[in-house]
């Protein structure tokens, strides 16, 4: 049996109903590869849970799924991974009851945890310039090409110009940004294209990267040092080598960068909406979260506009 915080299932249990619905969300849906695996494994957890229990989809109760929930609460798994393995459910019986003749939905009344808001975490502007600064100041390993610290450099720079997801970066391709273009193509979840302003700074250090490399307009954009598209874990750890060299006390993923670019954008008074379509967010309630950190701007619009701000002021 495998226990409810295991993350490593990967027997193949012979599910034919799961098969249709994991196609649906890959065809029809069009969900990313990393979400049909999460959905995958979500509904084998599940199954291997019930063990021999289980003797088919339809003969699962809510009270089955309450008590899976209840053990993933004593597991103290987080209500944001409680969710996601749920989302995946929900979204198989709702398959169900559109395309199988399923008339009722057994998690219809399974109540889930309230998932946590915590703000998202980001660096300061001084904190980021620094950031983007060491590749090129950091000594070159003798063992590696004299090209690796600007392609480094060009990493730091799209991400911090884009704010586009890592899966996003290693996925792109040298056309996705063709000499002079001043926007990028980026192929964002649900496998929808969207296009993103790039800046001088990243359009420079992209050119000056792919000309030393000698990136061909055909094949990957990030290339090792051994000639193959970098990996999310690659990146992941050259992000590690500069926090290691940085004063910056906490750290540092791919991700942190996206919460700066939007953050930063929004103290600088760019629209919402204008950041959701930029991070590529499907619901603009996704971006909001990013309204809660940028208190500091609202201070300075009220300082500069209320007529009575210097007396109002201390009540902050």
């Amino acid at each position: 049996m495998i226990p409810v915080g295991d993350d490593s299932a990967e027997t193949a249990v012979p599910d034919a109903l799961a098969d249709r619905f994991l196609s649906y969300m890959e065809a029809e849906r069009n969900s990313s590869p990393r979400t049909v695996e999460s959905y995958r494994r979500s509904l084998l957890q599940f199954r291997e849970w019930m063990g021999e229990r289980f003797a088919d989809w339809s003969c699962c109760a809510g009270e089955d799924f309450r008590a899976w929930l209840y053990e993933a609460l004593n597991l103290q798994l987080k209500p944001s991974t409680i969710r996601l393995r749920f989302a995946a459910l929900r979204s198989f019986y709702t398959y169900q009851m559109r395309r199988e003749g399923l008339t009722v939905n057994p998690l219809a009344d399974v109540v889930l945890p309230r998932a946590s808001q915590s703000l998202p975490v980001h660096l300061s502007l001084r904190q980021m310039e620094a950031l983007l600064a060491l590749p090129l100041q950091v000594p070159v390993d003798k063992k590696h090409p004299a090209w690796i610290p600007y392609r480094d450099a060009a990493i730091l720079e799209l991400f911090y110009a884009c704010g586009i997801r890592l899966s996003e970066l290693v996925g792109l391709n040298a056309d996705a940004l063709r000499r002079g273009d001043d926007c990028i193509r980026v192929l964002g979840k649900g496998r929808k294209v969207r296009l993103v302003p790039v800046g001088d700074y990243a359009r420079e250090a992209v050119e000056k990267y792919r000309q030393l490399a000698g990136i061909p307009d055909d094949g990957p954009l990030f290339i090792s040092r051994l000639g193959r598209r970098m990996t999310g874990r690659s990146v992941q750890l050259m992000l590690d080598k500069y926090l290691r060299l940085s004063d910056i006390p906490f750290h540092i993923s791919p991700h942190k960068l996206r919460h700066t670019f939007a953050t930063h954008l929004l103290d600088a008074g760019a629209d919402l909406r204008a950041v959701q379509e930029l991070l590529g967010h499907s619901s603009l309630s996704t971006t909001q979260i990013y309204t809660h950190v940028t208190k500091t701007r609202m201070r300075e619009v009220y300082r500069r506009a209320h007529p009575r701000a210097d007396w109002e002021e201390d009540v902050w």
